[in-house]
């Protein structure tokens, strides 16, 4: 099964954006991505629709971070990103009427739902300032020679 990254993408991008402390075009961010701007374009307009992200056109234009870092937590991008599933995993359901398969079932979805709530407080907690942080800790750590933030 493939895993969706959009989460850890906008996060790559937010950061960039952030740490540019100008408006940065989408061809821009695609850049530092590695990606097309198609795709930088369609991963922030759910976050511009959640107010969290603000685009200007024209000359001079581009994204910006719309609110403090330290106001915006990883849920709240996640939930801007159409709460893309956490967990990969899933029930068999072949053939519903099976005890066995019942039992299996109802057992993991509990689980499934504990690891789910674990991760989304996780994620209330940890913010886009506190990310920050943690990439300027690791540039500052870094030779001279070495330090390029658009490609790490």
């Amino acid at each position: 099964m493939k895993r969706d990254s959009r989460l850890s993408g906008v996060l790559h991008i937010l950061l960039h954006m952030a740490d540019a402390g100008e408006p940065r075009t989408s061809e821009q961010l695609a850049k530092a991505m590695r990606t097309n701007p198609v795709v930088v374009r369609r991963l922030l307009g759910g976050l511009r629709d959640a107010g969290l992200v603000h685009s200007e056109k024209g000359h001079g234009g581009g994204w910006t971070v719309a609110r403090n870092l330290a106001a915006i937590s990883l849920a709240d991008i996640y939930r801007a990103i159409g709460r893309p599933a956490l967990i990969a995993m899933g029930n068999r359901d072949d053939a519903p009427d099976c005890l066995v398969e019942q039992a299996v079932n109802a057992a993991l979805e509990a689980s499934f739902r504990e690891a789910e709530a674990l991760l989304l407080a996780r994620f209330e907690r940890v913010t886009l300032a506190a990310l920050a942080d943690d990439f300027h800790a690791r540039l500052a750590a870094l030779p001279t020679a070495c330090k390029d933030p658009v490609h790490g």
